[in-house]
């Protein structure tokens, strides 16, 4: 074997470990109340992490989806909502999305900053993501379920329920043992 085809091989085999990381491997978001939201924080717990918007025909999808983070939060879940305005259905500020939530679905669940989930400016988690598995929103209110390794478990479209059978089946097998 010639040197440059086991550079090639030994690159290959970098390449592909750096883009197998787990998703807690570093990715942070802006928290939507101020300071920062480390996935690495999360390790050892289920993360459905959620883009979402306000004026979104599936908004409603928040009570489900703080009913969910009721549900299993005392086991370890995490749902992380991830406002984006990628689709033009979000308010103008992070303020407004707060205010929005609070006062509409009493949220305490964290939620990020205004996020771009797709295209060349998506967050890094969301660019690792679609690197990584082949996701991609499609639009709003997609989940991508994490498991405690930050490894992609599964994802769901827009239109599966967060206390559908099918999402309630993954968090369950998802959550850490005890």
């Amino acid at each position: 074997m010639n040197i440059c085809r086991i550079r090639a091989t030994v690159a290959g085999v970098f390449l592909s470990v750096a883009t197998a990381l787990p998703a807690f491997a570093g990715f942070t978001f802006a928290s939507i109340d101020g300071g920062e939201i480390d996935l690495d924080s999360y390790r050892g717990q289920p993360v459905l992490v959620v883009n979402t918007a306000s004026l979104c025909a599936f908004t409603p999808q928040f009570d489900g989806l703080q009913a969910l983070y009721d549900r299993y939060r005392d086991r370890g879940l995490v749902v992380l909502a991830v406002p984006s305005d990628d689709f033009r259905q979000e308010l103008a500020s992070e303020e407004e999305v707060a205010d929005f939530c609070a006062v509409n679905f009493d949220l305490d669940l964290p939620m990020t900053e205004i996020t771009h989930v797709r295209g060349p400016d998506a967050h890094p988690f969301y660019a690792w993501l679609r690197r990584d598995s082949g996701f991609t929103p499609r639009w709003n209110f997609n989940k991508v379920l994490l498991g405690t390794d930050g490894a992609v478990i599964e994802t769901f479209g827009s239109s599966v329920r967060p206390l559908s059978g099918k999402v309630l089946r993954a968090v369950e097998a998802a959550l850490p043992a005890g």
